[in-house]
């Protein structure tokens, strides 16, 4: 791994942590694309380097999500009862998602990771547009099987789910954003968690790695990219109580819709160096 490369590590970390804590995102739509960068000029295959990027992703979304939900904790933003709920049952879910992604191409789950981002951006641009939030009912029922899609996302595309869970939070449980935020965190915990276990199983027998791994996770750049994050997603979280909450929902909206059209190739194809 060369200078550059740990640089580029160290920064994805930090404005992943961050935008982790600020958003409620385990900041792994951002440090997904860029090790993937990194891995591949390091000389892995495709199909490898998403799959190590979509583990190692996941450890990074676990330490930034303890780190930033407890700092919601002591804002009293965390409903602990919905996260354990969520979270259990999108455990689950992760470590199913996370097996079947070590069966599909690099390339397919890039684009699809890309695609699902946009999507999600533009239904939460104007759900931001529509309504105020109110105040989530008493539906354990309901917030289990919302976790089943969340954690089948998060293991599959390597991420903690943020990027589905504040959408449903918001839209459909109807939670305040900043209440959405701090328990999207605290749900990642348990979703990140089911996928870690996946892609260290599914990874163990793979004929190409990088050195320092444990199936498709990689230590060196998890630390890389643990620390930076896990201090600035303090900042971050402390950052979303005192932001006002449309311009932090549409930072968020903004942030997605830029990542999905990055991964799904669409400003290599116009020729665009972004």
């Amino acid at each position: 791994m060369s200078v550059a490369d740990i640089f580029i590590l160290l920064a994805a970390g930090a404005v992943a942590g961050f935008a982790g804590g600020m958003l409620g995102l385990g900041g792994a739509f951002i440090m997904t694309p860029l090790q993937y960068l990194v891995y591949t000029n390091m000389g892995l295959s495709a199909d490898v380097a998403i799959r190590t990027a979509f583990g190692t992703s996941l450890l990074v979304v676990l330490t930034t999500a303890i780190s930033a939900a407890w700092r919601h904790h002591r804002e009293r933003a965390v409903e602990w009862r919905i996260a354990i709920i969520m979270g259990g049952c999108g455990l689950i879910f992760a470590l199913a998602g996370a097996t079947l992604a070590t069966h599909i191409s690099g390339t397919a789950l890039k684009i699809t990771f890309g695609v699902i981002a946009i999507i999600i951006s533009i239904r939460l641009f104007f759900a931001a547009r529509e309504r105020e939030e109110s105040e989530p009912g008493n539906k354990p029922f309901l917030w289990a099987a919302w976790a089943i899609p969340i954690g089948l996302f998060s293991g599959l595309l390597g991420v903690g789910g943020g990027v589905l869970l504040i959408p449903i939070l918001v839209v459909i449980l109807k939670f305040k954003m900043r209440y959405a935020v701090a328990n999207s965190l605290a749900i990642m915990i348990f979703t990140s968690i089911g996928g870690i276990i996946g892609y260290i199983i599914n990874g163990i027998g793979a004929a190409e790695r990088l050195s320092y791994s444990v199936g498709y996770i990689n230590f060196t750049s998890w630390v890389l990219l643990a620390v930076p994050a896990a201090v600035l997603a303090q900042v971050g979280a402390a950052t979303a109580h005192r932001m006002p909450r449309k311009l932090l929902m549409y930072i968020f909206v903004v942030v997605i819709f830029y990542i999905g059209l990055r991964m799904t190739g669409v400003f290599e194809w116009l020729g665009w160096p972004l």
